[in-house]
């Protein structure tokens, strides 16, 4: 080949374009364009089975782990690196408390998630048995501000994760209401909680520089009201005041995922100073939080598209391995797949108003223990029951607690107070059996209780009646000092066996309707005033 130096030239050109080219795209902007998504869930609470979707026209039943573990699969299909995280609150219930919290953990590594934050559920029996399974987690399970009281660092309080070039550091927070108020101390004795801001800014003062994406997972704020369709109900919804508290505290965070209150955010929410992303979905595993984001080389990420995407049970498939460990753990327990009964229809739960749910379980403790009234508060019903057979693990799974029936003489003033107490729904509205009532209702905690009748008859306030509930509302939970000093005898018996005796022994059970308290939104609502 003979080379001339016309061929020198055009070489040397070639090459000069060449580079020309090279550095023209390093320093463009689309070159280094990146794309995430960011798929998240919170307080799913072992919600293995699809709940009825009573509220919804669009479909019958919702949510599921199986279902939205299919729905997670059809969202990481595509070229954009995904990452799956979640807020706190994987255990609770039944099949979590016999497998000790070793079957909720599989299902999340099945399920493929890339790290999870420490929710107040899972210390729920209690913290030496949490450390004794979280060897099983094949991912980060994180928390960066609940130390032992010697001062060491209790969980891993962040992971590195990178994919497709994307790299992302996890924290994991606690909320101090959450520790303190929503664990029994018992499962957290020997514990401590140190503050959210601090603890969070120093783990991300550590990383970064050295990631693209720094997310926070929060479990903070009110306690979930327990209510299943609470995503249509605003006058349930919790609000997010100490999520955007923290986010305007914090530096350096591109994303907070939200759990603990269950304010479900269709919308997600920016904070003004900060540009901090926050999110958050409904709980028990009904919705997918997804996140897209994008930026260039030189700019802040920005969001190309986000949603709470349903989990239409009616449509998705099971997920093959979510439904055998699910399947394999039931088998090794069948005592928890009897058949008690069955019900004519399904049996919700409502925060601020009776519910059937709450009428059922109030029934069922009066029976249970032969009074007058039976009690019972919204925060203890952590499920519905749906219409047809209802199993042993429903019943648990509608009361998880080791409370035993109690029952207590109160004199008619004393149950007076009581009933003043929950009409102000410091932690939701009360339902009652053998008691009904007129009441003018505001906003929490406004409340005149105008009439009470028990069993028919007017209140007596120097009449002695026999009232009967849980042992943690007996002796003073949730605020009820003044019952304690009138227990009579705490039974052999379980709230939840209670209710499962109940159902056994009225099989098909009616649902009881919501009829036992009339409330107005004012005293100038009430029939007949002008």
């Amino acid at each position: 080949m003979k080379i001339t130096l016309y061929s020198i030239e055009v070489m040397w050109r070639s090459l000069a374009c060449f580079w020309l080219f090279i550095l023209s795209a390093m320093t463009s902007p689309w070159l280094f364009a990146q794309s995430v998504k960011i798929l998240y869930t919170n307080d799913i609470e072992s919600v293995f089975d699809p709940l009825p979707a009573y509220w919804r026209d669009d479909m019958s039943a919702i949510g599921g782990m199986a279902k939205l573990a299919s729905l997670m699969q059809r969202e990481r299909q595509g070229d954009v690196p995904v990452f799956l995280f979640d807020a706190g609150d994987m255990f609770t219930g039944a099949l979590s408390k016999k497998t000790g919290g070793t079957l909720v953990f599989d299902l999340y590594g099945q399920m493929g998630y890339d790290a999870v934050n420490l929710g107040n559920h899972e210390f729920e029996y209690g913290w030496q048995q949490l450390v004794r399974v979280l060897p099983r987690a094949t991912y980060p399970v994180l928390n960066a501000n609940i130390v032992y009281e010697g001062g060491a660092a209790f969980g891993r309080p962040y992971a590195l994760i990178e994919k497709a070039g994307v790299r992302v550091a996890v924290i994991g927070l606690m909320g101090i209401d959450a520790f303190q108020n929503t664990m029994m101390p018992a499962n957290r004795k020997g514990l401590a909680i140190q503050p959210l801001q601090s603890s969070a800014q120093s783990w991300i003062d550590l990383v970064r520089a050295e990631v693209d994406l720094v997310v926070l997972l929060t479990h903070q704020g009110r306690t979930a009201p327990m209510q299943t369709n609470k995503e249509n109900d605003l006058e349930v919804q919790r609000g997010i005041e100490e999520e955007l508290e923290l986010a305007g505290a914090v530096q350096g965070v591109d994303l907070l995922i939200a759990g603990h209150t269950d304010h479900g955010l269709v919308v997600p929410v920016q904070h003004p100073e900060t540009g901090t992303w926050i999110v958050q979905t409904y709980g028990q595993g009904m919705h997918l939080g997804v996140l897209e984001l994008e930026r260039d080389a030189r700019g802040p990420w920005q969001l190309r598209n986000a949603a709470l995407k349903p989990v239409n049970a009616d449509l998705l498939p099971d997920d093959p391995g979510v439904a055998a460990l699910i399947g394999t753990a039931r088998r090794q327990f069948p005592e928890l797949q009897e058949v008690v009964g069955s019900l004519t229809a399904h049996v919700v739960r409502r925060y601020y108003h009776e519910s059937t749910m709450g009428n059922l379980v109030a029934d069922a403790l009066k029976s249970a223990a032969g009074t007058e009234i039976g009690m019972i508060t919204p925060g203890a019903l952590r499920s519905d029951l749906a219409a047809g057979p209802v199993t042993r693990e429903a019943v648990l799974n509608v009361f998880p607690f080791i409370d035993r029936v109690t029952r207590l003489e109160v004199s008619g003033r004393v149950l007076r107070s009581v009933i003043e107490q929950g009409l102000r729904r410091d932690y939701g509205l009360p339902n009652f059996s053998g008691v009904s009532l007129t009441a003018a209702l505001g906003p929490p905690p406004e409340a005149t209780l105008l009439e009470i009748w028990v069993n028919g008859q007017p209140l007596d306030d120097h009449a002695n009646y026999s009232l009967a509930t849980g042992s943690f509302t007996a002796t003073g939970g949730e605020g009820y000092e003044q019952l304690p000093a009138h227990i009579e005898v705490q039974l052999d018996l379980s709230v939840a066996d209670a209710i499962a005796q109940y159902i056994n022994e009225r099989s098909p059970l009616a649902v009881p309707p919501p009829d036992r308290q009339r409330v107005f939104s004012s005293t100038s609502d009430l029939p007949g005033d002008p």
